[in-house]
């Protein structure tokens, strides 16, 4: 089974009240979004792909610096990330070799390469829908079978696959493979760095 790595970049971060795009805000000398791009490309996933909206041509200058990543753009990114979703799925669904991708966001510096893999794994093996937990509680990343590609890529408004969450999806504990804390605002950010 092909399983494709795609990291969410498109927002602008309004709570943040920042200057630049929240993928491009620096968390240890780097834009947040290269720490999704690291462990998006080293969880061995194929084709990467990093969905850009807000400030979309610098944020996807970043791709640059990682070999193999896909930049799509998110024309509607500003109708939340239900529409970044579905412009990933929409350039994955032209492709007939994947079956299904694993969705990481840009926001989460902290997420890593094993978390992608064991979420994977769990698609691989027969699930439609798999979420990663840490300690117990729902994170990123979270990864859909092609069979449900339609159904979100109807989805509207500010959340995403959660929207297709009914009981029957799979928990993947990824618990130790890293942290799943976002930065929503500049505290969120400061508390990150302060973090061991």
């Amino acid at each position: 089974m092909t399983v494709a790595a795609v990291v969410l970049a498109a927002g602008r971060g309004s709570r943040l009240e920042a200057s630049v795009a929240k993928p491009l805000l620096e968390y240890h000398g780097r834009p947040l979004v290269a720490y999704a791009l690291d462990a998006a490309v080293a969880s061995g996933l194929r084709p990467v792909m990093l969905v850009v909206g807000h400030d979309g041509d610098a944020v996807a200058r970043l791709a640059d610096d990682f070999e193999g990543v896909t930049v799509v753009p998110a024309a509607h990114w500003a109708d939340g990330i239900s529409q970044s979703l579905g412009a990933a799925l929409e350039v994955l669904n032209a492709d007939g070799n994947v079956d299904a991708a694993c969705v990481g966001l840009a926001d989460q510096p902290r997420v890593g390469a094993e978390a992608y893999r064991r979420v994977a794994a769990a698609v691989d093996g027969g699930a439609m829908l798999a979420v990663a937990t840490y300690d117990g509680r729902r994170g990123n990343p979270v990864a859909i079978a092609r069979p449900l590609w339609s159904a979100a890529r109807a989805l509207t408004g500010d959340s995403g696959a959660r929207q297709l969450m009914d009981g029957t999806e799979v928990e993947v504990d990824c618990t130790g493979t890293g942290d799943p804390a976002d930065v929503d605002t500049l505290d969120d950010l400061r508390s990150l760095e302060e973090m061991p």
